[in-house]
């Protein structure tokens, strides 16, 4: 009797099934060369939009941080992340200001952080003075307060009833629209800056300009990201998150309050939030759309670094933004975010428990 010989793919597929562990070390291993070649290339020919795209990599890491925290605790994917980012950076812009521009009309309180002795004046190079710093604590402190609101007033019932993680999501969207509408009608549509004007980079070894603000912005995202990790892994509250991320049921019946842990949950991620928010202002602008426009590299770094891991998060934010901004020397700025898009497609494809994910 002949037996028909299996061709290329017939044998690969059983040689998939029989070792499957194999191959995803294979695929996984494949996705870790590709990446670090593009950094490497990136880093050798295009240097200057490489440390721009480290520099933006860095605010959307605080972000996705942020989003993977809350979606490994409650299991849903917060839509709200971005808008509330841009929310964050205009209440700092209030209490820096305290002017609310409409579309017709203007309000000025007439007391604001700018007005505090010298509080504008630029802090060294940078372009800013400590009346921001000072803002930047405000919009902390009301965006720790609005997600835990938030969380009391939504969130928490809809825990209670036992409904879906679509549910979650569409309540999600629906504060996002809703924290999008309260901009545009307080600030109205028009792009608004912490500090007006042109402000000259500065030289460095190697050709890269950089300007003041935009080191700043990277030393504070490394002082968040590791105030993050301690928290995370050098406290009993990080403990307590990582058991009710890896068994809700478990860390209960252990005595682990989870109420509290979700509290602290929002609380982490709404100070990441409102930190990234105001840095993102400061790199760019502020405006209304920018908060939906920021939701796809997020969700594209929180997923290539595997969903659930801040260090993932960390790591899938700088490929994103660097893969973004290297974009630019070959497509129009304006599809730059669609790059985004791309990684997240392949990453979905290829591997959708991330780079540093655990299979589930």
């Amino acid at each position: 009797m002949i037996r028909a010989i299996a061709g290329p793919a017939e044998l690969l597929n059983k040689a998939r099934e029989r070792y499957p562990a194999v191959f995803e070390n294979l695929g996984t291993a494949a996705l870790w060369v590709l990446f670090a070649g593009l950094l490497i290339a990136a880093l050798i020919l295009y240097t200057q939009l490489f440390i721009v795209g480290v520099i933006f990599g860095s605010i959307i890491a605080l972000g996705a941080i942020g989003l993977t925290l809350i979606y490994g605790i409650m299991k849903f994917a917060h839509f709200a992340h971005g808008d509330m980012m841009m929310l964050a950076a205009y209440l700092a812009f209030f209490a820096l200001t305290g002017r609310i521009v409409g579309e017709r009309t203007e309000i000025d309180l007439g007391w604001s952080l700018d007005r505090l002795p010298a509080a504008t004046t630029g802090l060294g190079p940078l372009s800013f003075g400590y009346g921001l710093l000072l803002a930047m604590l405000v919009a902390l402190i009301a965006t720790v307060a609005l997600f835990i609101v938030l969380d009391h007033l939504i969130y928490r019932r809809l825990r209670r009833r036992g409904s879906g993680i679509v549910i979650f999501a569409m309540a999600s969207l629906g504060i996002a629209i809703t924290a999008r509408s309260v901009i545009l009608m307080l600030w109205g549509a028009e792009p608004r800056f912490y500090v007006p004007g042109i402000h000259p980079a500065h030289e460095f070894p190697f050709g890269i300009l950089l300007k003041a603000d935009q080191i700043f912005i990277f030393a504070t995202v490394a002082i968040a990201a590791t105030l993050t990790y301690l928290l995370l892994f050098r406290t009993r509250i990080g403990k307590a998150m990582r058991a009710t991320s890896d068994n809700p049921d478990l860390a209960r019946v252990s005595g682990i309050d989870t109420d509290q842990v979700i509290t602290w949950t929002w609380a982490i991620g709404g100070a990441l939030v409102a930190v990234a928010g105001v840095l993102l202002a400061i790199q760019a602008q502020l405006k209304p759309e920018l908060g939906f426009t920021i939701l796809l590299p997020l969700f594209a770094a929180a997923i290539l670094g595997g969903i659930g891991s801040p260090q993932g998060a960390l790591v899938g934010a700088m490929i994103v933004g660097v893969s973004q901004e290297v974009s630019v020397e070959f497509l129009a700025p304006g599809y730059k975010f669609a790059v985004a898009f791309v990684i997240l497609i392949l990453i979905l494809l290829v591997r959708p428990q991330g780079l540093f994910g655990a299979k589930a």
